[in-house]
């Protein structure tokens, strides 16, 4: 996963896609920049973590 840090991600949860550059991957959270601004998703939320495809 810290080789994404810095590319534009797609994390998935159970309930939602978010979209953004992969800033941060801490032990309780991931951080996400997207286009309306910063995102914190707690890891345990998290289903996976992939680099988006143009």
């Amino acid at each position: 996963m810290l080789d994404l840090v810095g590319k534009i991600v797609e994390v998935e949860t159970g309930e939602m896609t978010y979209t953004g550059r992969l800033i941060e991957v801490g032990e309780d959270e991931v951080q996400l920049e997207s286009e309306s601004g910063w995102i914190t998703i707690p890891v345990d939320m998290i289903a996976f973590i992939r680099e988006k495809k143009v």
